[in-house]
């Protein structure tokens, strides 16, 4: 009897051993992707005791509803838009017009003060049914402060983004704000710097995170530092606790309809712009990226098969000097990346991985000097077996300085057109189509 209890000790021992042994070989092995995916279950976590888990409930309906079943229909829409835009200056029915379609719909506009709303009927892509706050009132910002997350004062730019109804957001006068904690936004706002210097800077940065329809226009978004580990108000009726924020410049969590248009955005903690964990339904444009490294981010990760909803349009940005890499750099989804000017970058300047589709059309490419850096493109997985497939194609670029783009799938073959019926502009007239990216300098009573 000794002997069998002896044994049976043993057996259990020798259990408990192995159980130990798998568990340090699997912390031995914990990849970057799961390091991620835990930072996001914390995030979860910290959610499932505020409304954002309410609008948990509600996002993955709705971003399933903005995916575009035809992906190419947009596209075409987008290569129309442009052309007609183009042809209207031609014609001379706008004396400022650059053949931007975006800019040539509002900016000839000598009293766009008064008309600010006109420009929620001026988006393309992906985005374009993003209206922000344009059925709301004017909501005026008069005080750059940030001194209580929780009982933001009114008047202040926390107060106007947190509130339940659509709001048109303006500012009195130039303002340098510098947030305490992440800007939690709530859905149907337009924050509209025209008019004024704004710049959010030096502090937390902007955070759009299971909502839908924000538009963000004209802001300079710069230094944004990590922040977190405290309560924060996300709605009048509700504040919650927030993990640490990586310190990227606008964030999108989950989110859909989203449109960033006019931007400078620079020297970030994390990314310039980050989308992930399912968002979808994005216009990226006019937009000034400078002195950073990790740019754009679109995909949380690999293994986070749901971002296969994520459809976002790149179109007019210029993408400046002090750039790394990642502009951007995609997950699965779908990315129309469309006439903007790549001046600068030190590794690559469109990455992927797990196989989205990536369609450049009418872009200008102008590599480095470095000679091991003159690639466009760059897929983080070294197994050609596997990337081959993956749809990535250039129509109609610039290449310049050495610059080459790997095209693959069916981006490898001679037309690829399927169902767009104009081709985007030519990347000759790049430089006018993103003369104005960034932040413009609008005087009322003036043209834009």
């Amino acid at each position: 009897m000794a002997e069998k209890s002896s044994k049976c000790f043993a057996a259990f021992t020798l259990f408990i051993f192995m159980l130990l042994l798998c568990s340090v070989n699997g912390g031995l092995q914990k990849n970057n992707d799961e390091f991620i995916n835990s930072r996001i279950e914390e995030q979860m976590k910290s959610l499932m005791n505020s409304t954002m888990a309410e609008r948990i409930k509600e996002v993955k309906v709705r971003n399933d509803q903005a995916v575009v079943k035809q992906p190419e229909e947009i596209a075409s829409m987008v290569q129309k838009s442009i052309s007609n835009s183009t042809a209207r200056r031609n014609l001379g029915y706008f004396s400022c017009g650059t053949g931007n379609p975006i800019d040539d719909c509002w900016r000839c506009d000598p009293n766009w003060h008064k008309n600010r709303k006109r420009l929620a009927d001026c988006a393309i892509g992906f985005g374009r049914n993003a209206v922000g706050g344009r059925d709301g009132k004017y909501y005026v910002v008069t005080d750059p402060s940030d001194n209580d997350v929780i009982n933001p004062k009114p008047g202040t730019l926390r107060h106007a983004v947190i509130q339940e109804e659509p709001l048109w957001i303006i500012f009195k006068r130039d303002m340098v704000i510098t947030l305490k904690q992440e800007l939690i936004m709530n859905s149907f706002k337009t924050i509209d710097g025209r008019g004024y210097n704004i710049h959010i800077a030096n502090g937390a940065c902007v955070t759009i995170q299971y909502i839908t329809n924000v538009i963000i226009h004209g802001l300079n978004i710069h230094d944004c530092k990590p922040t977190g580990n405290a309560m924060v108000r996300s709605t009048p009726t509700h504040y919650g606790w927030r993990t640490i924020a990586d310190g990227d410049g606008i964030s999108l969590f989950g989110a859909s309809h989203v449109w960033i248009d006019h931007n400078s955005l620079a020297h970030c903690a994390d990314g310039l712009i980050d989308a992930i964990m399912a968002s979808t339904a994005i216009t990226i444009s006019n937009n000034y990226f400078t002195h950073h490294n990790e740019v754009m981010l679109l995909g949380h990760s690999d293994s986070y098969t749901k971002d296969k909803v994520m459809q976002v349009t790149i179109a007019y940005n210029h993408f400046g000097e002090g750039l790394i890499q990642r502009m951007p750099r995609c997950r699965h989804g779908y990315f129309h990346v469309v006439n903007n000017d790549y001046t600068h970058w030190e590794m690559y300047a469109i990455g992927g991985s797990a196989e989205p589709t990536i369609n450049s059309q009418g872009n200008r490419y102008l590599a480095p000097t470095n000679p091991n850096a003159k690639e466009v493109t760059k897929r983080v997985d070294n197994n050609e077996g596997r990337w081959k497939h993956w749809n990535w194609r250039s129509e109609g670029d610039l290449l310049l300085n050495g610059a080459y783009f790997t095209a693959s799938g069916s981006g490898a073959g001679a037309s690829y057109a399927r169902a767009s019926s104009l081709s985007a502009k030519p990347s000759s007239l790049v430089s006018t189509l993103t003369s104005g990216a960034g932040v413009l300098n609008c005087r009322r009573g003036h043209q834009c």
